[in-house]
């Protein structure tokens, strides 16, 4: 009977400490996103080595797949010496699930103001932004910390979102 006490107790306090950790890696994951969303807000990408995989891809709204820490840092620095030098992002939710211990997808809703592409000047017909985004990122713990090693955005469609079926679903 002791015995099966004593394994109770040490299950319980595994899935407590499972859970612990989980919190933890959730507010690592959203510590990384943030500062992610704070050099571009920055418009200085100096810092992305701490928070992505030296072999981090990323595919733009655009469809540009950058490859490696160099071709995202160069991508990024040339589109915010230009339409994105003013455009904000802000970050509204992640959702978290975890794949294994050290492997996340990263649903992030987030919001990227006005921009003028190419060169940043409002000629009256190429206004872009001022949408809500979501991105899909692929994240691994290395050495206790949370990298982005993938990522992928899209811009909402309000409209179509409306009529997602999986809205009407039955919750059965």
């Amino acid at each position: 009977m002791k015995q099966l006490i004593l394994c109770c107790f040490l299950l319980a306090g595994s899935f407590l400490a499972n859970a612990q950790n989980r919190a933890t890696d959730e507010t690592q994951i959203n510590e990384q996103i943030d500062a992610m969303i704070a050099d571009w807000n920055r418009h200085n990408f100096d810092n992305i080595t701490s928070y992505t995989t030296p072999d981090f891809d990323w595919v733009n709204i655009v469809g540009h797949l950058w490859r490696g820490q160099k071709e995202n840092k160069f991508g990024l620095e040339t589109f915010h010496k230009s339409f994105f030098k003013n455009t904000p992002q802000t970050k509204s939710q992640t959702q978290i699930r975890f794949v294994k211990d050290d492997i996340a997808i990263v649903h992030l809703f987030w919001s990227v103001g006005a921009f003028y592409p190419p060169d940043g000047v409002d000629r009256g017909t190429n206004k872009m932004g001022d949408d809500h985004e979501l991105a899909t990122l692929v994240m691994l713990k290395q050495n206790g910390k949370w990298l982005i090693t993938a990522g992928h955005n899209i811009v909402i469609n309000e409209e179509a979102a409306r009529g997602n079926p999986v809205n009407y679903m039955p919750k059965n």
